[in-house]
């Protein structure tokens, strides 16, 4: 049966912040996950994480200035030093907060750079980034993201990734699979999760289109969530999807795999 993990970015979030831990416990959910700590003190969240007896399954290093509409740096020629601080940063938080894994945002491609040069700058960053946070015990992914909610974002199909895996060597990088993302970008879910198996660190899931509820859209989840099991994949599902009407009253999707 799969562990589901709630997006507290996504989920709970008509609450603030800190409170949305309280809700995702009460909901039932035993982890959560989101785009980014470093707004609130580690200590902070890692007290709301003992109270309500949650495991901090996942989150991104540092991306950029997000407000500003970056989404990630890693693939900046001369944003070198920046992305190292981040990992450091990162490896702070993830041991304050008992986090295993952390994830990597390539960014959008910045206009005017070559494709090669973009790939060589992602390539060592993300072999620094997993050395380093090898060192701390913590485990780094990496995400495709598909180009219709991201235009421009430089890491967009699975195939791709697996590439730049292979590149970098490192025992200490995964494949995050986002499963919404690839069904707009490529499909075949079941065949690319089975390819692929042995890389993938973190599952996440939103139905498409809209990327509301599982259930909602074209995606079989009941297969593809079974599919995991018979896989033999033992890591956490989050669930990063935008409620069609309000988070509680969406959940009723779960209820089946409880």
């Amino acid at each position: 049966m799969p562990r589901f993990a709630a997006n507290l970015t996504f989920l709970f979030n008509e609450v603030d912040f800190l409170d949305r831990f309280e809700a995702a416990a009460a909901a039932g959910f035993k982890g959560v996950e989101y785009l980014f700590p470093y707004d609130h003190p580690a200590p902070a969240i890692a007290e709301r994480l003992q109270r309500h007896g949650l495991a901090q399954v996942l989150f991104n290093l540092p991306a950029g200035d997000w407000g500003k509409g970056e989404r990630g740096i890693a693939c900046h020629p001369g944003r070198r030093a920046e992305f190292q601080a981040g990992v450091a940063r990162a490896a702070e938080y993830a041991r304050a907060l008992g986090c295993s894994q952390v994830n990597c945002l390539a960014g959008i491609a910045p206009q005017g750079e070559a494709p090669e040069r973009l790939r060589d700058t992602l390539v060592a960053n993300l072999r620094f980034a997993a050395a380093r946070l090898g060192e701390a015990g913590v485990r780094l992914l990496v995400e495709p993201i598909n180009t219709r909610d991201m235009p421009g974002f430089f890491l967009c199909h699975t195939a791709q990734a697996i590439s730049i895996i292979d590149e970098v060597s490192s025992s200490n990088l995964w494949l995050q699979y986002d499963a919404y993302h690839m069904q707009v970008m490529e499909g075949d879910l079941a065949s690319t999760l089975e390819r692929h198996a042995a890389r993938v660190g973190h599952v996440q899931i939103a139905d498409n289109p809209g990327r509301h509820e599982p259930g909602t859209g074209e995606i079989n989840y009941d297969f593809l969530l079974g599919h995991l099991d018979r896989l033999g994949y033992r890591g956490w599902v989050g669930c990063e999807y935008k409620p069609a009407a309000g988070t509680r009253a969406g959940l009723g999707w779960m209820a089946r795999y409880r």
